[in-house]
């Protein structure tokens, strides 16, 4: 698997999860969990393009 699609796919799962980390502590109302799972979420969203830039760079 080429490393571009490896990030993007990487990127999705970690987005997907901080999605779910911040719904979690919003129910919970924990606000230091839900903090995690934005952070989770845009971590994920950056993998996601580096992957996206990978991919054009190696074309």
């Amino acid at each position: 698997m080429k490393s571009s699609t490896k990030d993007k796919i990487e990127g999705k799962m970690h987005q997907v999860k901080g999605k779910i980390t911040e719904i979690v502590g919003k129910i919970a109302k924990k606000p230091d969990l839900e903090a995690k799972g934005k952070v989770e979420n845009v971590e994920g969203k950056i993998q996601e393009k580096i992957g996206r830039i990978e991919e054009v760079v190696e074309q």
